[in-house]
């Protein structure tokens, strides 16, 4: 069968919608991406959906990253602190489609591992579990794959410190690397303003 070099957004969606039924809880169409959002209990079930189906046939995932929703809109979010994003591509349909599911627990936001779909998802399921503490069931090797592993916190999380809480340091008479609390002293700095008359020819 052959397929048209790109096919409309429109086109996409209403494809999707068909194939979710009721698991998707919301399919959006803006700036001519689809977002799908789906509910944790069908992530599994709502992936492997857009692999197979016809009219959908996403081959490949590009990327999964997290998302911390906490001071989303500046702070008057009130839906569930953590979401993994899921972007796939069909090779053979020339389409793409964003797939979005929300942690239910924002204390220990847990979802399923696509790595049983797409094998490609398994660094960038390390990389949310490392950064933003998103553990992902049925992953076969989820451990860090940025921060050392004696760190401590997930560093993308909002309310992650700027300075984090401890510091690594080669020590001369223990002759190894050692971890101690952070030394430096938090502060605040304001930028300075300079402003020049007439610049830019303005009065």
């Amino acid at each position: 069968m052959h397929y048209p070099f790109s096919i409309a957004p429109e086109t996409t969606r209403d494809a999707v919608v068909a194939a979710l039924g009721d698991k998707a809880k919301s399919v959006d169409l803006r700036l001519g991406e689809v977002t799908v959002v789906v509910k944790a209990a069908d992530y599994l079930a709502a992936a492997r959906i857009l692999k197979e189906a016809p009219g959908c046939q996403f081959e490949q995932l590009l990327d999964v990253c997290g998302v911390d929703y906490s001071e989303y809109k500046a702070g008057e979010w009130e839906g569930l602190r953590f979401a993994a994003t899921s972007h796939l591509l069909s090779v053979s349909l020339n389409q793409r489609v964003r797939l979005r599911v929300f942690a239910p627990d924002d204390e220990l936001p847990v979802v399923d591992s696509l790595t049983g779909i797409w094998a490609s998802a398994n660094w960038f399921e390390r990389e949310a579990f490392d950064l933003y503490g998103i553990v992902f069931e049925g992953h076969d090797d989820l451990r860090r794959i940025l921060t050392d592993y004696g760190f401590i916190g997930h560093p993308f999380r909002k309310d992650f410190p700027v300075s984090g809480h401890v510091e690594m340091r080669y020590d001369a008479e223990r002759k190894r690397v050692i971890y101690q609390p952070v030394t430096i002293e938090p502060r605040e700095i304001t930028p300075r303003i300079i402003r020049e008359e007439k610049y830019g020819g303005l009065q």
